[in-house]
């Protein structure tokens, strides 16, 4: 037998052999595709990204393709008035971002998010055929107008347009939710250095989305415009595929979160444990809540929660009664559930108040498609012979976003680093706050530029007359510019929070809410819509919104949002302030 000095030397070789294994091993539970653990240095990281950041960058690109000019294809092909083409497209768009609640449920629950993306995608894929079949045959679409007669669509026509338009609403349902985070995925959030570029993913994420967009409010709005919307539609279809391409095509670096089961039936499991011990009386010591002991996790790919003090009559599911005690039987989580358990649902009804803060901003992000396109309608959008579509102005909140990226990411957060002490220089509260400010201010610009439209057609006799105004559409470019700046801040932010705010188990499913802002706040703009557009044609009154915007007022809805705007950041404010960010053990 060796000395007592040998044993221990091998003992701490072997421990030491173990750590550097342990080590090379992601440490956040991420398996490959065939749910085998991961070393860190041939997969995931960056050399993923690419192949993420290229599948959201052509998405997007076929997304806006659709996006960006509908309104236009709305009223010019299909032959409908101002606020009913654009209640149709805020409608559609909140669809587009209410469906990623499905797509999130199936990838946290059973699918996960790389299998949930790819099923989905190909239902986009389908629906953009569609919809350029809908456009490119002469049988699915109306004739053209004859002078000041416009044959309206038949249902059949309508029917087939709306299908392939809906369909890519589904589809979006399973890619936006599960795309920012499967690329999130990619670094471990137990390595510091990946922790790190992780924020920078988020940065880049955007960018790239922004990159699809460009392409689409400049060259694709031009070809819808000039070459027919057949092509039009068409060239989007074709970067879908790629998307699909290009997603597959790192299928080997990925790194793999296992799903954990329905978030939602485990949400429902804590009420309602909560409730049958509604009088059992929670005790002082939280460790004698109910946990699984060590590391060990009740929810596979989680980490377990720290517990906290808000809420506590949710801990009430975690209280062990003596006849669960004496039975020794704790595997009912309809009566019994962890303290990890009883913390998710503490950590989405905390982040409540801030994720309803978002509706009112992506409200005034609907405007772009909607009101700032029609309002660039009656406005002069030629340059010598050469006509601005004015749908493609969005080209300048594009490209003020992949300015402001790289600015933000290499300037700003190394500056307010130094100043704040915070790895991403500002918190995630602090960013969705100014880009909060900033998109009151792009508010306030649109409606200036109305103020100023409006007084030269009353200046020129055009009041009456359904033409444009001879003011430049260039003076929509601060308004582009000042919503592309907020998005930088708030809808980055909203990524960052969402992601690292929620339980592991989690994640597809508070990305998918923090989507959900995006749909409500183009359900709520559509509702504004309708409310002001019965408010103000009472006793024949052509109201703030006409099909000739020169007998309108604008102005005054740019205003009222940018009033609700400012009421939503005073809510924001408050909120932020008493939030506690969630813990991990």
């Amino acid at each position: 037998m060796g000395s007592q000095g040998e044993d221990s030397l091998l003992l701490e070789d072997g421990l030491l052999k173990e750590n550097v294994i342990r080590g090379s091993y992601t440490g956040d539970g991420s398996v490959d595709i065939n749910g085998n653990p991961v070393l860190k240095h041939n997969t995931g990281n960056w050399r993923a990204c690419p192949f993420i950041l290229g599948t959201e960058c052509c998405e997007r690109l076929a997304y806006y393709g659709i996006a960006t000019n509908l309104v236009t294809y709305l009223t010019n092909k299909l032959h409908e008035g101002n606020a009913s083409a654009a209640r149709n497209v805020t409608t559609w768009q909140g669809t587009c971002y209410l469906a990623p609640l499905i797509g999130a449920v199936l990838a946290d629950a059973y699918w996960g998010r790389y299998w949930t993306i790819a099923v989905f995608s190909t239902i986009y894929f389908i629906g953009m055929g569609t919809l350029t079949l809908s456009a490119s045959v002469p049988v699915f679409k109306p004739p053209a107008c004859v002078g000041s007669i416009c044959p309206a669509a038949t249902p059949a026509q309508y029917a087939v347009f709306f299908f392939g338009l809906y369909l890519i609403a589904l589809g979006t349902g399973g890619i936006k939710p599960c795309v920012s985070s499967f690329g999130a995925d990619q670094f471990d959030d137990t390595d510091t250095r990946e922790r790190v570029k992780k924020g920078s993913f988020f940065n880049w994420f955007y960018f790239s989305i922004n990159i699809g967009a460009l392409v689409s409010s400049s060259f694709l709005v031009w070809i819808q415009d000039n070459a027919g919307w057949g092509l039009g539609f068409g060239i989007p279809t074709l970067f879908m595929g790629l998307a699909i391409i290009s997603f597959f095509s790192g299928t080997p670096l990925y790194r793999f979160q296992k799903p954990g089961g329905s978030p939602i039936t485990r949400m429902c499991q804590v009420v309602v444990a909560s409730l049958r011990k509604w009088n059992v009386k929670v005790p002082h010591d939280s460790s004698l809540l109910y946990e699984l002991p060590d590391k060990t996790s009740a929810i596979a790919g989680s980490r377990k929660l720290e517990h906290s003090n808000e809420l506590k009559c949710l801990d009430k599911a975690s209280v062990v009664t003596d006849h669960e005690s004496e039975s020794d039987d704790f595997s009912n989580r309809w009566k019994l559930c962890t303290v990890t358990q009883v913390e998710e649902l503490k950590i989405l009804i905390r982040m409540f108040p801030i994720w309803a803060t978002g509706i009112v901003f992506s409200a005034v992000y609907a405007q772009m498609s909607t009101m700032f396109v029609e309002q660039g309608m009656v406005m002069d959008t030629s340059i010598g012979s050469f006509t601005i579509p004015p749908a493609s102005l969005s080209t300048f909140d594009v490209i003020s976003v992949i300015v402001w990226v790289p600015i933000y990411d290499k300037i700003l957060v190394p500056i307010a680093r130094k100043f704040t002490g915070k790895e991403r220089g500002f918190s995630e509260l602090q960013r969705m706050g100014i880009g909060l400010f900033i998109s009151i201010l792009s508010m306030i610009v649109a409606a200036l530029v109305e103020m100023k439209r409006l007084q030269l057609a009353k200046e020129l006799d055009l009041v009456d007359q359904n033409v444009a105004v001879p003011i430049s559409i260039f003076w929509q470019i601060p308004q582009y510019v000042l919503v592309g700046a907020s998005e930088i801040f708030t809808f980055i932010g909203q990524l960052e929070f969402f992601y690292d705010q929620s339980p592991d188990a989690m994640r597809s499913l508070c990305s998918a809410l923090s989507l959900l802002t995006t749909a409500l706040g183009n359900y709520l703009s559509s509702f504004i819509l309708t409310v002001v557009t019965t408010v103000t044609t009472k006793d024949g009154n052509p109201g703030w919104i006409p099909d000739n915007l020169n007998e309108g007022h604008l102005d005054y809805f740019f205003l009222l949002i940018a009033g609700l705007s400012f009421l939503n950041l005073l809510v924001y404010v408050l909120c932020a302030a008493k939030y506690k960010c969630k813990k991990a053990s």
